[in-house]
């Protein structure tokens, strides 16, 4: 899926700052590391830095999965093991909607998320502009 989705290329061509330097995310173990990819240190020995390191950025990559869990909460039919089927619904189409409402719903009344970087979410006209 990753290859499918040319993300590593995209990241190479685009993910610098206005500065012109490399701006990365921060993925799974899973993923491959790049420049414009950051992972978990993995191998050997790890030193106190690399350890604190790791749980820091556990923590961070933590809180995105909360956002997928307040999709599937506030919108069940999005349970893909339960209700949705490839190829006999629109699961993208279903999902990216669901992924709008709920940021508005945050937009209204904050998440987690918000909370845990003690960040205000934009307002829904600055949202929807």
């Amino acid at each position: 899926m990753l290859a499918d989705s040319q993300l590593l290329h995209d990241l190479h061509r685009f993910a610098y700052n206005p500065a012109g330097q490399a701006v990365c995310v921060y993925g799974d173990p899973a993923y491959p590391l790049r420049v414009q990819m950051q992972g978990p240190f993995r191998y050997g020995v790890l030193t106190p830095q690399m350890q604190q390191y790791n749980t820091e950025m556990s923590a961070v990559r933590s809180s995105v999965e909360w956002l997928f869990g307040d999709v599937i909460n506030s919108f069940k039919f999005n349970d893909f093991k339960k209700d949705l089927k490839l190829f006999l619904s629109s699961v993208g189409k279903i999902y990216v909607v669901s992924v709008i409402l709920r940021n508005a719903m945050t937009c209204l009344y904050g998440n987690m998320t918000s909370e845990f970087f003690d960040l205000r979410p934009p307002t829904l006209d600055t949202y929807f502009g």
